[in-house]
């Protein structure tokens, strides 16, 4: 950090993607100020669930079992007709997943927030500013000046790059200038979220109800809490559908009195938008001030935290002046896809759930039936798309794809590769690798007695692509798979090492 900058990183929004981005540039040594507009976190339930990807990022943080024991494995993801036959299913609690942890997470979002912040603190070079109020942006060539008012009066800071993280009305978003792309979803819900006093009158899976007199969507969440979410029909408002007697008409069918009680209900809009610019100078957005998609896959705190450990270890690079500012552009070329990917698959799910033509539905109905008779069906957890663009050797075998991580018994219980080789990048080989070449580059032969517990897994994802070695990323997606020297070379180029 130089001399006239407050910190490296200004984040605006410290929610859970701007306090994960915090942990991980706090995590690097560098200098992060989180504002929030708020006084404390959010205390309801808000995001369900999050991915095991997710909870890879949270391990590399320290916090993957506090955040796993307020959470709860997910075993199925039902989509039923009105009659409750299986229209569609989501095995994700079956073959477990490339990180190890459990492919699908409910949680509790105040508790998952709690257990960041108080990491946060342990960071000396992180700080947080609640009741801070973002009021202007204006940035030069060496740094953004950022305004908020407070309690204590007006501040203003400098840093060297700002990034929103302030969600859906992100105020940065706007400052900025930058539009959406509205790609034409948005329907009325009302979301009711429950404490459990009786967990064995609920139901124990995820559960789309594809009812065309009213779609409707039940999932379990962390912490003891429950969902229901149901589709306005035309000409309801919200203040029918909050009064606390249309709420437990809605329940009754459920057989659920007694068995949970209220903690919050909310009518929101479900919309799909995407961010035009994700980059703005040294002004970047994350999360749901970057895209908002419908809720029926489940991703969108899991795209906001993919969007940060994508971004964090490439300001780094930056800030650290062994890349040039054009590694940032990479951010949008790589995420954003991945995002139109999932919004592309929660739009799907969504269009399925809210048919509400009885001669429509009945036509999905047979339809969906007949391709699950024959066989069409997902056979386990979501898969997404590999990164086909930015700081990958595009074209090569494994370039894109999400790096597997192998767990093995150890003295100390099941020890995970991520916290056998560390933060960083990886360069793994069969064959030894010349110092020279992967200076700053952390490279290990697949000899070496720590990687021995995940060898032959390591080998087989190296044979399976007939290739010597592979370069992991930070965020542990591929760079690209080839022979050791070639890896090293081409990483050192495109970063600018």
């Amino acid at each position: 950090m130089t001399d006239n900058l407050d910190c490296d990183v200004l984040i605006v929004g410290a929610g859970p993607v701007g306090v994960t981005l915090a942990l991980l540039l706090a995590k690097q040594g560098l200098s992060v100020l989180a504002a929030d507009r708020a006084a404390d976190i959010y205390p309801l339930p808000r995001a369900a669930h999050i991915d095991h990807e997710i909870v890879r990022v949270f391990q590399s943080l320290g916090v993957a079992d506090a955040i796993m024991a307020s959470s709860k494995p997910a075993a199925r993801y039902d989509f039923l007709t009105a009659g409750g036959e299986v229209l569609l299913r989501f095995n994700t609690g079956e073959g477990g997943s490339p990180s190890g942890w459990p492919a699908a997470n409910m949680i509790h979002q105040p508790s998952l927030e709690a257990t960041l912040r108080e990491r946060l603190a342990d960071f000396p070079t992180a700080r947080l500013r609640t009741e801070w109020t973002l009021t202007c942006l204006d940035q030069d060539e060496q740094g953004v000046q950022a305004s908020f008012e407070t309690p204590e009066g007006p501040q203003v800071l400098r840093a060297a790059y700002v990034v929103g993280c302030d969600g859906a009305r992100s105020t940065v978003r706007e400052l900025s200038g930058i539009d959406l792309d509205d790609l034409a979803f948005d329907e009325p819900w009302l979301v009711i979220d429950t404490i459990v006093h009786a967990p064995s009158r609920l139901p124990a899976l995820n559960l789309q109800i594809c009812d065309p007199a009213r779609p409707t969507t039940c999932v379990q969440m962390g912490s003891g809490r429950h969902r229901w979410e149901f589709m306005l029909k035309p000409g309801e408002t919200a203040e029918d559908v909050l009064d606390d007697g249309f709420i437990a008409a809605l329940l009754k069918p459920w057989n659920v009195e007694g068995a949970v009680s209220l903690e919050r209900k909310a009518v929101y809009r479900f919309h799909a938008l995407v961010a035009r610019e994700w980059r703005k100078g040294r002004v970047l957005l994350a999360g749901d001030a970057a895209h908002q998609m419908p809720p029926f896959a489940g991703q969108g705190l899991c795209s906001g935290v993919r969007d940060a450990a994508n971004l964090a270890w490439k300001l780094a690079e930056v800030l650290r002046g062994r890349a040039p500012e054009a590694l940032l552009d990479t951010y949008q070329a790589e995420r954003e896809p991945h995002v139109r990917a999932i919004i592309d698959l929660a739009l799907m799910m969504g269009r399925t759930v809210c048919i509400t033509d009885p001669a429509a539905a009945a036509a999905r109905d047979a339809a969906m039936l007949a391709q699950r008779a024959a066989g069409d069906a997902p056979p386990g957890p979501m898969a997404f798309p590999p990164l086909s663009a930015g700081c990958i050797v595009e074209g090569t075998p494994g370039a894109g794809e999400y790096f597997p991580q192998p767990w093995a018994e150890g003295a100390g219980g099941q020890a995970k590769l991520d916290d056998v080789l560390g933060d960083g990048a990886w360069l793994i080989s069969i064959d030894a690798v010349d110092p020279i070449l992967t200076d700053g580059l952390a490279a290990w032969r697949l000899s070496n007695p720590a990687l021995q517990p995940y060898a032959e897994a390591i080998r087989a994802w190296l044979a399976k692509r007939e290739m010597e070695a592979v370069l992991i990323r930070p965020d542990r997606y591929v760079f690209g798979a080839g022979s050791a020297a070639g890896l090293a070379a081409g990483w050192a180029a495109l970063i600018g090492s």
